[in-house]
């Protein structure tokens, strides 16, 4: 008999994938250390060091959107791949121009900006992979230990890159960067995901987006994590961003403090991934972040007192609430997320967080250039306390294992008429029978018929009551074609089934609802064909012929 494996390191797949994506993210920070010093070393201000990380944010913010589309859209394994050799590509080439003295600051930005849209290709590609390799039951403990190999690489990287640009330079960073992409394009090439056969043709790529916002707008849940992930990461990207000015300025330093701060705050951030499954066992969902807010605003006030002591502690609190936060924000649109638009709401979720750190990076980065790096390390922790404050008022959703497999119970009916995919509008009516005393519950059960609906892809859902026989209401939506009503049908999955069975619940009985299905039609402005009368066709009955 075989079991499930209880834990993802269990699988070889994800173990390789794990361990190759470790020394993949120790090149990247390597080589932000390298990027953010260098910065520091041409004589930029403060404003120009702390857009080094703005710059490899606000790509995400960006394109995350069109790659997460692309990603439920096209293989996953060949997204990595492309997006992986794009970064190996372009730092590569960074190695070199620094190499040779090159660099210029804005040069510099455009180089990290390019390695930023490769991560922003990687990301929702990557994250919604980890679904692929791992049972759904442990997603969870998957994202929990990916944000923990990361803050491992975190934790050590920054050190090791300090010694790095100490002894050899930035370019040594860079090549070493490039260089660590080559083990997950190995992994990633000799992965041969086993994935169901896709049913229906690729939708294209603006219609694939708009369907991924529209998901995200009638989701009540996924909004408000993306909303507290926007505030988080705004108040967040402060410390991460200021870091080398905190090393400099604050400290008196050079890159070896440089690293080590960035140090303490990864092993504080692995801390904190080693503790998220305890914690999510002891508090809520709010609890968590609540607490890593709270660690956060802690560790930017102890940062800011320029004590080294202070400041290796206050960010290994604060790189423990930034992990917790992060995975839990992550676990929680994924847990809410089917799978056909599972990357495009990740997608999306990035974009707020890493939109709010574009964003803090460039704001805390100004306060930083007009009134010092204590003072805007002080504020970005007091807007943090305000994201405490707003748990009050959007708190987050409980994490809850919802069943989103497709129900896979709908067949597509015959028509009289014979349609193709292409084929349009489609009007769908169905007529529910309510007894008097049900319609109020009635009306509430559709109102989350109305938003599941419109969520999965239908237009102009309207109920009416016919006013001769009260107890029948037509419910009504359309479509554009009719693959457009195919995927609608085939997107429900089993948490959809609460909803139909309340419904069934509420018909009268021994009555089932009326599908209809009708294709709109036009009505033609030219004149009717007129059969002309015999006697025009006869020469010889026509009384006006002459002889």
């Amino acid at each position: 008999m075989t079991t499930e494996p209880n834990s993802p390191f269990r699988l070889k797949l994800y173990r390789a994938v794990w361990i190759a994506s470790l020394c993949s993210n120790f090149g990247s920070l390597i080589q932000s250390v390298g990027a953010s010093w260098m910065m520091a070393g041409l004589g930029a201000s403060a404003q120009m060091v702390a857009l080094v990380q703005a710059s490899t944010s606000l790509p995400i913010m960006l394109l995350a959107l069109w790659a997460g589309a692309i990603a439920d859209n096209l293989d996953r394994r060949r997204v990595l791949l492309a997006a992986q050799s794009f970064m190996l590509l372009v730092s590569a080439i960074l190695a070199a121009a620094a190499w040779f003295g090159l660099v210029t600051p804005w040069l510099l930005l455009a180089f990290t900006f390019l390695i930023g849209c490769g991560t922003a290709i990687n990301g929702p590609a990557w994250q919604a992979s980890v679904g692929d390799m791992v049972p759904r039951p442990l997603l969870p403990s998957a994202v929990a230990y990916n944000s923990m190999g990361f803050n491992i690489a975190r934790s050590l990287g920054p050190a090791l890159g300090g010694v790095i640009v100490a002894v050899a330079g930035a370019a040594a960073a860079f090549l070493v960067n490039a260089l660590s992409y080559v083990g997950l394009i190995v992994v990633l090439k000799r992965w041969r995901p086993e994935l169901p056969p896709r049913k229906l043709p690729r939708e294209r790529l603006g219609v694939a987006m708009m369907a991924g916002i529209r998901y995200v707008g009638l989701s009540p849940q996924i909004r408000t994590v993306l909303g507290r992930a926007t505030l988080f990461g705004l108040a967040a990207s402060a410390l991460q961003a200021l870091m080398p000015l905190v090393a400099r300025d604050l400290i008196g330093g050079g890159p070896l403090v440089y690293g080590a701060l960035l140090g303490a705050f990864g092993l504080g951030a692995v801390g904190g991934a080693l503790l998220s499954r305890r914690m999510r066992h002891l508090l809520t969902t709010e609890g968590i972040v609540r607490a890593a807010s709270i660690a956060l605003a802690a560790g930017a006030a102890a940062t800011a007192t320029g004590a080294m002591a202070l400041a290796l502690l206050g960010l290994a609190a604060a790189g423990a609430g930034w992990v917790l936060a992060l995975s839990t924000f992550n676990v929680s649109v994924q847990m809410a997320s089917p799978r056909w638009v599972v990357a495009r709401v990740i997608a999306l979720y990035q974009m707020a967080a890493f939109g709010g750190m574009a964003g803090g990076s460039w704001l805390f980065g100004a306060v930083a250039s007009h009134h010092g790096v204590a003072i805007a390390l002080l504020a970005a922790g007091l807007l943090q306390l305000l994201s405490v404050v707003a748990g009050f008022l959007l708190p987050l959703p409980a994490i809850s294992d919802l069943n989103l497999d497709p129900r896979d119970t709908w067949i597509e009916p015959r028509t009289a008429v014979p349609v193709e995919a292409r084929s349009g509008p489609i009007v769908i009516t169905v007529e529910h029978r309510i007894a008097e005393n049900d319609i109020a519950a009635f009306l509430t059960v559709m109102h989350e018929r109305r938003r599941i609906r419109r969520r999965d892809g239908a237009r102009n859902w309207a109920l009416s009551r016919d006013l001769a026989e009260g107890v029948l209401w037509v419910e009504r939506f359309d479509f554009a074609t009719w693959l457009d009503y195919v995927r609608h049908n085939e997107r429900r999955t089993n948490a959809d089934m609460a909803n139909s069975e309340a419904l069934h619940a509420l018909w009268m009985p021994g009555t089932e609802p009326m599908i209809h299905r009708r294709i709109e039609r036009q009505t033609s402005s030219l004149p009717i064909a007129r059969t002309p009368d015999p006697r025009e066709l006869d020469p010889m009955t026509d009384p006006t012929r002459s002889s």
